[in-house]
């Protein structure tokens, strides 16, 4: 599932190629992803101008001239691709196309319908069913240690399941979570609401870093991220402790195996010297 930095890697591919465009034509190729389509979907965006797109969280939403605001999640192995022109041929799993106003063509490609797409309005979409809930961006401007903390308090379950629960923050999935852990040096066996003060601002911080970090490489191409122009992100070759089970830890004058367990059916990498 693509997390925080790959839906932002696809956001920022995306806004060069269409924002401030008109949508010519948009096609709708299917009537249900995860969810129905709305039935009047491609009716509404054709003809409009893409004003501005945004993320929040792991979902991308466009607000277009009219007020309509489209809200898009890719799910497990959704793309957004974008070609000069339109092909012959679309792809079978070609199940939305954004043609623009002299311009690029853009296809969300959806293998196991598991993506997500809805319209609501500029103004109300953040009280969307889907967004209404979910908690603080973690590169905003109000996420930091305390504010991290204070959603911690008093929970007893380990830290690194909490990390995923998208209601404490938004958008960090399994990879990142390992890896935030580790550069925090807290054991992802730690109690939630034992993260408390030096290492609620640590673990805010290294959050933030490993996100910024993936984005700069172009998030991570495990299975089937990859950017809108076709190439891929290369962060996984940074990985510190995910997917590196019985490796070296890369941190000085350590040298421990990286050991692996499993917490609520996710697998969970780190190291038992380094992370307490």
């Amino acid at each position: 599932m693509p997390e925080l930095p790959e839906v932002e890697t696809v956001k920022r591919g995306l806004a060069t190629a269409l924002e401030g465009r008109v949508l010519a034509r948009v096609l709708c190729r299917t009537a249900k992803l995860r969810r129905p389509v709305p039935p009047d979907f491609a009716a509404r965006l054709s003809g409009r101008r893409l004003l501005r797109l945004r993320r929040r969280a792991k979902y991308i939403i466009a607000e277009f001239d009219d007020g309509t605001a489209m809200l898009l999640h890719l799910g497990m192995s959704g793309r957004m691709t974008i070609s000069a022109a339109a092909p012959a041929q679309f792809d079978k799993h070609d199940h939305l196309i954004f043609m623009a106003e002299g311009g690029p063509v853009v296809c969300f490609n959806d293998a196991r319908r598991f993506g997500v797409v809805d319209l609501s309005t500029t103004a109300t979409i953040d009280a969307h069913p889907l967004l209404a809930a979910l908690g603080p961006e973690p590169l905003g401007n109000h996420f930091n240690g305390p504010v991290l903390a204070a959603g911690l308090r008093g929970r007893g379950t380990a830290i690194k399941p909490l990390l995923l629960d998208q209601r404490l923050v938004a958008g960090i999935g399994n990879i990142y979570a390992s890896e935030a852990l580790f550069r925090a040096g807290i054991s992802p066996r730690r109690k939630g609401g034992s993260v408390t003060g030096g290492r609620a601002d640590r673990l805010a911080v290294a959050i933030r870093e490993v996100l910024e970090a993936a984005i700069r490489a172009g998030g991570a191409s495990l299975r089937d991220h990859v950017q809108p122009n076709g190439e891929l992100g290369y962060f996984q070759h940074a990985f510190q402790v995910y997917g590196r089970t019985g490796e070296a830890c890369v941190n000085a004058g350590c040298g421990r195996p990286i050991q692996r367990l499993v917490q609520t059916g996710r697998t969970t990498f780190f190291c038992s010297n380094c992370q307490r």
